[in-house]
């Protein structure tokens, strides 16, 4: 049995959970997120609680076990918390501004770079080099910040670009480190 798997999804109070065959709607005090399970899985709802069941132990069915509840879970926690991811911007001149709900970038180029929130997700803007991606959707505010930091990606010389709020450039030595 898969150990992620096999854990119930609590849903906690403020939360309703709709199973309707193959398709789960969840919707809670930030919004309402759908999702289609796979084939064999099946989704059981008793006393607020979520149970993801497989039919036998075939591989298909054993890879779609866990990754099925990951998926609920990060639904209901979506709905209820919802999800943030942090990034820096690190080199002389660069730079972001809040334009409305859109995002303005200096970040080394000829021209400024602006990037438009798709739906569900916001932007929030700390200081001139440190803003978040927020939503409610764990992939979507996943997808978005990755799409920003390929914006400009951070060098492994100087280590100038944007990053993820920690994450930890290799730098390499240049010309003259020998």
């Amino acid at each position: 049995m898969s150990r992620i798997g096999r854990l119930p999804v609590t849903v906690p109070s403020g939360v309703d959970v709709t199973v309707s065959g193959q398709h789960v709607t969840v919707k809670g005090p930030k919004g309402e997120l759908s999702h289609t399970v796979a084939e064999p899985i099946t989704v059981e709802q008793a006393d607020g609680v979520l149970e993801v069941k497989r039919p036998d132990d075939e591989r298909a069915s054993r890879s779609l076990h866990g990754l099925t509840r990951s998926l609920i879970n990060n639904m209901v926690l979506g709905v209820t918390e919802g999800y943030e991811k942090k990034l820096e911007i690190h080199g002389t001149g660069y730079r972001v501004l809040a334009k409305g709900s859109n995002l303005e970038f200096a970040l080394g180029y000829s021209h400024s770079i602006t990037v438009e929130p798709p739906a569900g997700i916001t932007f929030a803007v700390e200081n001139q080099t440190r803003f978040s991606v927020q939503g409610i959707d764990k992939q979507l505010v996943g997808e978005v910040a990755a799409n920003i930091r390929k914006l400009r990606k951070p060098d492994p010389y100087k280590g100038k670009g944007v990053r993820y709020a920690g994450e930890h450039i290799r730098r390499k030595v240049g010309k003259a480190g020998k």
